[in-house]
């Protein structure tokens, strides 16, 4: 079958290790299911994956891909939900936690197997490129916001780096949750589409925003860190699923942590509980994922330039 894969790590020059060609098909497994994929969705994880981040030089060739839609053995229009082994389900009982492609063979492929319990059904509101959006980027935005910050309508919240997949998301569901979202971007362009998604006012990095907010999303890491602490009220969370700048900031700030009494969350991904909450909630209030570009497979090459680039804002999607 069809496949875009690692074959070698680099981590400097993580796309030379990329390849597009011809890979065995799934073979059946007891408690597994095969997805004939119709979309998937990149994620900075698979360029990760391409520098060796999760994923070692025993387990080449690996197909990339965490996110994906299709149709099912049966049939159905389906959802994979990509983080394996948190239940149990499909694999061994004592096996950790892990996101597709650091262990198994992924979704930029014509098919993927995964464990049943890990398909979901998919909306019929949505398009099977939509829906492949949500099961990384959007999920992990729906749990930082719902599940880590614990906003509420009306409460004021900071995105920080609008324009990445997770920010984007944030954004969008932040806004049809009633919450006032502020964003920021060092490009205009991103800041003006920000506010098309329905960012209540956009800032270059480390402005100083018009009111301190209850939440703020992180994904940028060192570079915007000082900013988004000092830009909560007392008693603010600030929940961090990501570090595309760097994992070491200047400054902790830990004197304004301690001091205002500041709560700071690390949030990884999602339930599968919380992906079919959130496939419920773009379906019924009409949310939809943002769409940067639609690519064939044979052109995931393109894609990955793109997303390596950060010429993009939203997600990029592969169709078979």
């Amino acid at each position: 079958m069809f496949a875009a894969y690692a074959a070698r790590i680099d981590r400097d020059q993580p796309l030379n290790g990329l390849e597009v060609g011809e890979r065995p098909a799934p073979t059946a497994r007891s408690g597994w299911t095969t997805v004939n994929v119709k979309a998937a969705s990149l994620n900075h994880h698979d360029l990760w994956s391409l520098r060796g981040v999760g994923l070692g030089e025993e387990a080449l060739p690996m197909i990339l891909g965490c996110d994906a839609a299709g149709i099912d053995e049966d049939g159905n229009e389906v959802v994979i939900h990509s983080v394996i082994g948190q239940s149990g389900h499909g694999v061994g009982p004592k096996e950790p936690r892990s996101i597709l492609t650091e262990r198994y063979q992924g979704t930029f492929a014509e098919q993927v197997t995964v464990p049943a319990w890990n398909v979901l059904p998919k909306p019929k509101e949505l398009s099977f490129e939509e829906a492949a959006c949500l099961p990384t980027a959007w999920l992990t935005a729906y749990r930082m916001l719902f599940t880590n910050a614990g906003v509420r309508p009306g409460d004021a919240v900071l995105v920080q780096g609008a324009g990445g997949g997770v920010a984007t998301a944030a954004i969008v569901l932040g806004r049809a949750a009633g919450l006032r979202v502020y964003a920021t971007s060092r490009d205009e362009a991103k800041r003006r589409r920000a506010v098309e998604l329905g960012a209540y006012e956009v800032y270059e990095p480390g402005a100083r925003l018009p009111e301190r907010v209850d939440a703020v999303m992180e994904t940028v890491g060192a570079a915007t860190w000082s900013h988004s602490v000092k830009s909560l009220k007392p008693g603010g969370t600030l929940v961090i699923s990501g570090a595309t700048s760097g994992p070491n900031p200047k400054s902790a700030e830990l004197n304004r942590i301690f001091f205002l009494e500041l709560k700071v969350v690390g949030s990884t991904m999602g339930s599968k509980d919380e992906l079919e909450d959130l496939l419920s909630f773009c379906a019924g209030a009409g949310v939809r994922p943002v769409i940067d570009s639609v690519l064939p497979l044979d052109r995931a090459r393109e894609g990955f330039e793109k997303m390596a680039g950060g010429d993009l804002f939203g997600k990029i999607v592969l169709t078979v």
